[in-house]
């Protein structure tokens, strides 16, 4: 383990300090800054600005950091008001990190957000980066201990309900203090706090001075537009991002990198099978569309294809989708367009030999636990309907969900089907089996899944994930890129 990191906070400064700096409505408002020094500091911090309604400067609170190490760079004279944070008693957690698990905590702890381009650290250390590493590899011990290290009140931001439950637990039960909760109905502010992402998206500009870590668990999802604005309302120094999946089609994980910090560690699932993880194996089974199912696919894919080429078109992209949808709000033959590709892709997700290749499935692992991945809430209906398996969707209430997956966890149901809902962002027990009949095909969304059976078994056995793809459609051309 690397020694101790600084505790930041507060520069010590003295009273007739000629810059006052203070966090305002997730920003950092500077007073008595002059005209000079404001020039030499925006060529450090650009989004430095003239606040013509107090006669003093500003910037997003996110560029505190940057702007602290460019005053100290300039030996500017300050008085930091900026973060407003609670004293700690020593925060201890019981958990001894894995070897990879420490390398991680390592890693991150070595970044500094604050340091300028040249490596200079004029300042108290501030991590911030992100750890890419499998489901059930422990994130959240890593997280866990960096709350730890820093012993600094901390905001963590999940995607979930469940994930906001489970962190709570998980917090009060390692700390021994009371945890505080935004989303679920709750708005209870701590020196550690969790919150949904859409509920930090409502608080961050108010509660943007109260933490000195933030960490973002699931972090890809801090790339959508709205999620941005929560790490730029908030001045907290150090930042620490989690996923088992970094990087996004849509390249919005450049985004990630600027507003969090750079992907520091990175381990894939085949590096820690075996040891940590289960070792597993992957089976890609393809089947044929019926000729009923074969003319309707090829009729709509026509349909489609003949508007991408009359309108040059070329779909490689997440943004030509966007175009696409962008363009069937007025544009009918857009529309119609949109329509076939979907009309195609359930015509594939729910092909009648997927689902008999299914039931193949089902009989040659009797006894083991399985869960069943499809793309959209009709086929996992139909999943449940012909094998009588329990199935969890968007619109399954919470205690019903919670039941279910309480009843798989202790052996009542052994199989259970999920349309997407378990991809992320629920404490899934243990399974050996997962059979893939739809998705989207992203490495993310395979990379995800495979997480879900791949914690040690008690037995030492190998975990299996099938792959369900029909023949000569986009599916498989699909699956073929994101295994190349």
């Amino acid at each position: 383990m690397c020694p101790p990191t600084a505790v930041f906070g507060v520069t010590p400064t003295v009273e007739e300090a000629a810059i006052e700096l203070r966090y305002e409505d997730g920003t950092v408002r500077l007073e008595g800054l002059g005209s000079e020094l404001a020039s030499t500091l925006r060529k450090r911090v650009p989004e430095l600005e003239a606040d013509p309604r107090s006669g003093g400067r500003r910037v997003p609170a996110l560029r505190y950091s940057s702007l602290r190490a460019a005053l100290a760079l300039e030996d500017a004279d300050v008085r930091d008001r900026v973060l407003e944070l609670d004293t700690f008693s020593e925060l201890r957690s019981a958990y001894e990190l894995r070897a990879y698990q420490d390398e991680a905590l390592s890693a991150w702890l070595e970044t500094d957000r604050w340091a300028d381009t040249d490596g200079n650290l004029p300042v108290d250390r501030a991590p911030g980066g992100v750890l890419e590493l499998p489901t059930g590899s422990g994130k959240t011990v890593i997280a866990l201990k960096a709350i730890e290290r820093l012993a600094t009140p901390t905001l963590v931001v999940v995607p979930t309900i469940d994930l906001l439950e489970q962190w709570q637990r998980e917090l009060e039960r390692e700390f021994d203090r009371e945890i505080g909760r935004f989303g679920g109905g709750e708005q209870r502010l701590e020196p550690i706090t969790v919150s949904t992402y859409d509920s930090a998206y409502l608080k961050a500009d108010s509660v943007g001075d109260r933490f000195g870590l933030v960490v973002f668990d699931e972090v890809h999802h801090l790339g959508g537009e709205g999620y941005r604005e929560i790490a730029r309302l908030l001045a907290a120094p150090a930042r620490l991002g989690l996923t088992a999946t970094f990087e996004r089609p849509d390249g919005a994980h450049e985004t990630i990198e600027e507003i969090v910090g750079p992907l520091v560690y990175r381990l894939s699932p085949d590096e820690l099978a075996g040891e940590h993880l289960a070792p597993y194996d992957v089976k890609r089974l393809e089947v044929s569309l019926t000729p009923a199912e074969r003319k309707e696919y090829d009729r709509n894919q026509e349909v489609f294809a003949d508007y991408l080429a009359r309108s040059n078109i070329q779909f490689t992209s997440g943004s030509d989708y966007q175009e696409l949808v962008k363009r069937s709000g007025s544009d009918p033959e857009a529309r119609e367009a949109l329509l076939a590709r979907q009309r195609a892709r359930e015509i594939t997700y729910g092909s009648e030999a997927k689902v008999d290749a299914l039931e193949e499935i089902l009989d040659g692992h009797r006894g083991e636990r399985i869960i069943v991945f499809t793309a959209f809430n009709d086929l996992a209906y139909d999943v449940s309907e012909r094998f009588l398996i329990p199935t969890i969707t968007h619109q399954t209430g919470a205690a019903e969900r919670r039941e279910i997956l309480e009843r798989f966890r202790e052996g009542t149901y052994s199989r259970i089907a999920t349309s997407n809902v378990l991809d992320e962002g629920v404490d899934v027990p243990d399974a050996n089996v997962a059979v893939v009949l739809s998705g989207s095909g992203s490495e993310r969304e395979f990379t995800q899944r495979l997480g879900r059976i791949l914690r040690p078994k008690e037995d030492g056995g190998r975990a299996l994930l099938y792959e369900v793809v029909a023949s000569e459609t986009a599916e498989e051309r699909t699956s073929r890129r994101r295994r190349e």
